[in-house]
């Protein structure tokens, strides 16, 4: 008995041998040949092929051999086979590589020697993101929040396209709501809590607001619209908003009769089975007061309006480098904790060197290309370049500066979570401190610290 039973094991650890050593010394391809031995690490048979990857043609662009602290903004358009040189540092590419990431982002492939260390991204362009489509072509829209920005958690953007009578559906979001309009014109309506009603016509140039959990809607007019949205949470998604198309379909046909005074079953047949989203509707009519619906509890007190028409006020602030545009809760009172600017810069200006001591700051980008140089303590700095349609973000009490480094006026938006629009400006902290301090602590001379301003300047000329 124990020899048969000494004679099975035998037999089943044969088996599992057999079967380990051909799992395991199965070849992974399709060739049933063996790694030859000899091309596992060094054997003088193999050699080495050697190749001059140094011998590439390329040229400088201007300032790219300056010394790499001088840190003037490079143009790479035009310039042959643009390299990761910034004086005596950096070296050639030889590749692979896309050169067209190269040119529109000249700091990040030759930074300025001032940048050191690590700081979050700051910049995501909207035309990486997905495009979330209208149905028939009425429109679309892209976002940007911490999937793409880890570092914006306070805030997230929206851009969103409606052909002419298109509609984003009736709908409301968990976040408040601030757009600027960036062309054409649309009419927006709103049922407050109260059951107050709102409707306005914009365009470009204004400015709306709905708060948390209003209802509302969107309609392009004529010549269609295309607006800019930003959220006051990072994680907002254009897929979380609550719509009524859902709504209607998510409720039983029996709730919604009784909901609305015992209407046939038969009223509901026809309602969309899920989201519209961006959907092609009849044109408005060309007089606001045939959609002006009034209840009981009238319309939104002017004070507490939805809408400001930013496009008609003159800028807060005008220099010899560009403007400023401020709009903040002491003039639109309904958001009010949304303050914004809207920033000009002119050719070689820049937006001062600043930081925001009550919020982080998001951008946008509408016209021109820019630079933006950020400050993060600990030594860690980093420059990132912006182009129309790029967001932008930067944590609260970062220092940075906005310089204008193209041909074109740069326009952008900046947005503070903030009930007032305001920030520090390094060129008014040291013009406004003892001269002999700041001679002491940055080795400046009397005749250079006796230049520096006591006022605010904005936006400086270059």
């Amino acid at each position: 008995m124990s020899s048969q039973l000494g004679t099975k094991a035998a037999g089943i650890l044969l088996a599992l041998a057999t079967f380990q050593q051909a799992v395991l010394g199965a070849p992974t391809g399709t060739s049933s040949a063996p790694i030859p031995t000899s091309l596992l690490g060094f054997n003088p048979a193999n050699g080495v092929k050697f190749e001059d990857t140094d011998n590439i043609t390329f040229s400088f662009a201007p300032a790219q051999t300056q010394d790499a602290s001088i840190g003037e903004s490079l143009d790479f358009n035009g310039i042959l086979n643009p390299q990761p040189i910034r004086g005596s540092r950096g070296g050639t590419d030889p590749g692979p590589r896309t050169e067209e990431y190269d040119v529109l982002n000249p700091d990040k492939l030759a930074p300025p020697g001032t940048d050191h260390g690590s700081v979050d991204n700051a910049e995501w362009p909207l035309g990486l993101s997905h495009t979330k489509m209208g149905l028939d072509r009425a429109g679309w829209s892209r976002e940007q929040n911490v999937d793409n920005i880890p570092a914006a958690t306070a805030m997230a953007g929206v851009d969103m396209r409606l052909e002419a009578g298109g509609y984003r559906e009736l709908h409301w979001h968990t976040a408040a709501e601030w757009s600027y309009v960036l062309n054409g014109s649309v009419r927006i309506q709103a049922v407050d809590e109260e059951g107050r009603t709102f409707v306005d016509d914009l365009s470009a140039g204004d400015v709306w607001f709905f708060p948390a959990g209003v209802p509302h809607s969107l309609q392009a007019l004529d010549g269609g619209v295309e607006f800019l949205l930003v959220f006051d949470d990072g994680s907002f998604s254009e897929d979380s908003t609550f719509l009524a198309t859902e709504l209607f379909a998510h409720n039983p046909k029996s709730v919604l009769s009784k909901n609305f005074g015992g209407l046939p079953l038969s009223a509901w047949d026809n309602i969309p089975s899920g989201e519209l989203f961006i959907f092609p509707g009849t044109p408005a009519p060309k007089d606001i007061a045939e959609q002006t619906v009034v209840g009981p509890a009238g319309v939104l007190p002017i004070e507490q309006s939805y809408s400001f028409h930013l496009s008609k006020a003159d800028p807060t602030v005008v220099t010899a480098g560009g403007s400023v545009k401020i709009i903040d809760p002491k003039s639109f009172p309904i958001a009010e904790k949304f303050s914004a600017a809207i920033v000009t810069i002119k050719p070689g200006a820049i937006r001062e060197i600043h930081w925001h001591t009550t919020s982080d700051e998001w951008n946008f980008f509408i016209a021109g290309s820019a630079r933006i140089g950020i400050y993060a303590a600990e030594g860690n700095a980093r420059t990132f370049n912006y182009h129309p349609g790029d967001c932008g973000y930067i944590p609260k009490d970062m220092s940075h500066y906005v310089e204008n480094i193209g041909k074109d006026d740069v326009v952008f938006i900046e947005v503070l979570q903030a009930d007032h629009f305001s920030d520090i400006s390094v060129g008014q902290w040291v013009g406004l401190t003892s001269p002999q301090i700041i001679m002491d602590t940055l080795n400046l001379t009397n005749s250079t610290v006796s230049q520096f301003k006591k006022e605010k300047q904005y936006v400086v000329q270059g």
